[in-house]
Parts: structure tokens; C-alpha cells; sequence
């Protein structure tokens, strides 16, 4: 008799398996069949490649200053790029600067992922007054705007990376835990999940087995959709000096301390905000990709 129950467990895990790993081929195919999805993602591994070995690819030191190449243009000999307002090498200073820009991007939007994904699931699959005790707590943050409270927490806090890491996951955190929260609910309903219960699993496998699987999906979606977003809000908290601290190259950074040169030399002035652009809708065009790819509903 065991030996039949772990041979229809084992079948049953052979399929589900199956059944998950065609699940993947497809949403890959759909990806492979989508160029603008392949465009963006070949950007944005570029990109991410760039800030790995930028102290390979940078041509000059990033930090050296001079004050007879100060604002040079695009196309100088010895500065590709130009020079910014210090006479500092604007390609190796762009080049370097990714690092933290990406930085500054990706990891508020993957710490708000796991933290809020834990909070909307949580609220989602208790339900009742645990929930609604969360999610009117999450509204509170949810009804300011994100630029407003990004600059608000980041100006209490202070200046500095982690402060504004901090800012910016509090931001985005909320905007997740409803995603999470609407979708789990959805998935708390469905007959798997009421027929898992009425079999007398727990919470706990429930939530593993049945809940996770179906909402990470649209969770994740959504979250990539948010890099792009917190991209520009990193770029502009370090424009007003509520992010990284000089002399450390990061594109809003630069786009700030070159304003003055935007008369002067206007093309070199604008080359951080065309990278903070170019990184922006690549993101946000893989994220598209994406959803298209996970038949995730918008």
C-alpha cells in the first residue's frame, strides 16, 4: 500500500514538474518571438556587463582632475566623450557611474519585493481584520506621491546611499504589498486552495505549495516594471544632493554638477540624462516583454 502511495507521489511530482517546466519554455519562446523584449533585454545585460567590469573598460581615471581640460567636447582626443566641469574624463566617469546607478535602481525595487510580497501575502491569505489592519496601514504611504515621499523620508533621513536606499524601498514597498495583496486574495479563493484545506493542510503548505507559485509571477512582473521608475527617482534624489555624495560618479549626480555647462557645452551637459533615459525605457520595456511573455493581466 506505501509502496503505490509513493509511486503515485512520485508521479505526481514527475507531472507537476512537467507541467512547470513547459510553463518556462513558453514564456521564454514568447520572449525569443518579441524583439522590442529581446532589444531591452540585450540593453540591459549590456549595461549590467558595463558596471561588472567598468574598471577594465574605463580609458582614463575617473577622479583625475584638470583644470586646462575642464568642458571639453564629444570627440577630443584622449576624451571620447568630453570632459565635465573638473576636466574629469566623462566616458570613464559614465562608464564607473553605472555601478551605483544601477545600484541605486535595482536594489531598492529587490528589497521592496521581498518585503512587500511578504506583507501583501500575508494580508492577502489571513484575510478578515488582519487584513484590513495592513492594508489601511499601507494606504497611509500608498496616498502620498512617490517623488513627494522619496524626497520627504530622504531629506529627514539625510543625505548618503543608504539613506536614500532606505527612501526609496519605503516608497516602493507599499505599491508591492497591494499587488501581492490583490493577487493572493484571488488565488485564497480558488478550488485547489479550498480542496488543500478541506484535505487538512496548513497554512503554511498551503501558502508554499499552492499560494506562492501563482502570485510570485504578477508579483515580480509588476516589480520589474518598477526599476525604471526607481531609476529616475534615484537620479533626481542625487540631482538635489539627497543622494550619493560627490565625488562619487552617479548619472543624476553628474547630471546636476553639468547643468552649468548646459549653455556652454549642451550635448556633454545632456550625456547622464540620455544613459538615466536609455536604462529607464529598457526596463521598462523588458518589464512589458515580460507581461506579455507570463500572460500576466495589467
Amino acid at each position: 500500500m506505501s509502496t503505490a502511495v509513493s509511486s503515485a507521489t512520485a508521479a505526481s511530482t514527475v507531472a507537476v514538474f512537467k507541467r512547470s517546466r513547459g510553463h518556462w519554455a513558453n514564456v521564454a519562446a514568447r520572449i525569443l518571438r518579441n524583439p522590442t523584449a529581446m532589444v531591452a533585454a540585450l540593453l540591459v545585460l549590456g549595461l549590467l556587463f558595463m558596471a561588472l567590469v567598468a574598471p577594465w573598460l574605463m580609458p582614463q581615471d575617473p577622479f583625475a582632475t584638470s583644470m586646462f581640460t575642464r568642458l571639453k567636447p564629444i570627440g577630443t582626443v584622449g576624451h571620447l566623450l568630453g570632459t565635465d566641469e573638473l576636466g574629469r574624463d566623462l566616458l570613464s566617469r559614465l562608464i564607473l557611474g553605472s555601478r551605483l546607478s544601477l545600484f541605486m535602481g535595482i536594489t531598492p525595487v529587490l528589497l521592496a519585493f521581498v518585503i512587500g510580497s511578504g506583507i501583501g501575502i500575508l494580508a492577502g491569505y489571513a484575510g478578515g481584520f488582519i487584513n484590513t489592519i495592513v492594508m489601511r496601514t499601507i494606504d497611509v504611504l500608498y496616498a502620498f506621491p512617490s517623488v513627494l515621499l522619496a524626497i520627504a523620508l530622504s531629506g529627514a533621513l539625510g543625505a548618503g546611499i543608504v539613506n536614500a536606499l532606505t527612501s526609496l524601498t519605503i516608497v516602493f514597498i507599499p505599491q508591492i504589498a497591494r499587488i501581492a495583496e490583490s493577487v493572493t486574495t484571488q488565488v485564497r479563493r480558488s478550488d485547489y486552495v479550498d480542496a488543500a484545506r478541506a484535505s487538512g493542510a496548513g497554512a503554511f503548505t498551503i501558502v508554499r505549495a499552492h499560494v506562492l507559485g501563482n502570485v510570485l509571477g504578477p508579483i515580480f512582473v509588476y516589480s520589474t516594471s518598477l526599476i525604471s521608475v526607481s531609476m529616475i527617482l534615484a537620479s533626481g534624489l542625487s540631482f538635489l544632493g539627497l543622494g550619493v555624495k560627490p565625488p562619487e560618479p552617479e548619472w543624476g549626480l553628474m547630471l546636476n554638477t553639468l547643468r552649468t555647462a548646459i549653455y556652454s557645452q549642451p550635448w556633454v551637459a545632456a550625456l547622464p540624462g540620455l544613459f538615466i533615459f536609455v536604462t529607464s525605457i529598457s526596463f521598462n520595456m523588458l518589464s512589458d516583454g515580460l507581461r506579455s511573455a507570463m500572460e500576466v493581466k495589467q
